[in-house]
């Protein structure tokens, strides 16, 4: 999964993401363009799960899959808790979504 992310991330041309290691299998990602990286990411993990937008909105509960297209656009960028929401909802794997403690 932190490969695939990693991969996804740094294969746009002229982006570039930090990864930091921490403690206990856990790292933290960091970029100078946020948006950008969130969108791909989010992108990156539905594509990865066969799920199409409209897959997701229903697991959003949501009757529109623009409003989740919005945020794989980077046209909005989500809360640390709706980060958490939507990452839920294209992933089926653990990630733990928090506010970095610098900033």
């Amino acid at each position: 999964m932190a490969a695939d992310l990693v991969e996804t991330l740094v294969d746009v041309e002229g982006f570039t993401v930090q990864v930091y290691p921490l403690q206990q299998n856990r790292f933290e990602l960091a970029s100078g363009d946020s948006r950008l990286m969130i969108a791909l990411m989010l992108k990156r993990q539905r594509q990865h799960h066969g799920l199409s937008l409209a897959q997701v909105a229903v697991k959003l509960n949501s009757s529109s899959r623009n409003a989740y297209a919005r945020y794989e656009q980077g046209r909005v960028t989500p809360t640390v808790e709706k980060l958490a929401e939507l990452l839920s909802a294209v992933s089926d794997t653990d990630l733990v979504i928090c506010q970095s403690e610098a900033g």
